[in-house]
C-alpha cells in the first residue's frame, strides 16, 4: 500500500481548480456560478494545507485556510443577497440579467 504524498493532493487540488472554472464559465445560474467559486478556493485551501503540511510541518497554510474559510463565507452572504434581488425582480437567477440590477 502506498502512503498519500504531496502529488495526490496536487492532483486533487487541480481537479477541483478546474472543474471550478468549468462550472463558472459555463453555468449561467448565479446559484452555480458561486458553487464554482467556492470549489476553486477550496482546491486553494488544499494546496495551502498540502504545502504547509509536506513543507515543514508549521501551520501556516491551516491559518491562511481559515481565513480564505471566512472570505468565502463573506462572498456566500454577499452573493446570496444578490440571488434573493435578482428573483425578486425578475423570477429567475440567470445572470445574464446582473447588469440590470444597478438601475
Amino acid at each position: 500500500m502506498s502512503a498519500i504524498g504531496l502529488n495526490h493532493f496536487l492532483i486533487l487540488a487541480t481537479t477541483l481548480f478546474g472543474l471550478g472554472i468549468f462550472i463558472i464559465s459555463t453555468r449561467k445560474n448565479v446559484i452555480a456560478i458561486l458553487m464554482g467559486i467556492e470549489l476553486v478556493l477550496n482546491s486553494a485551501n488544499i494546496n495551502f494545507v498540502a504545502f504547509s503540511r509536506y513543507s515543514n510541518g508549521n501551520i501556516d497554510g491551516h491559518i491562511f485556510s481559515i481565513f480564505v474559510i471566512i472570505l468565502a463565507a463573506a462572498e456566500t452572504v454577499v452573493g446570496m443577497a444578490i440571488v434573493l434581488m435578482l428573483f425578486r425582480r425578475y423570477k429567475h437567477v440567470n445572470a445574464t440579467d446582473l447588469d440590470n440590477l444597478k438601475q
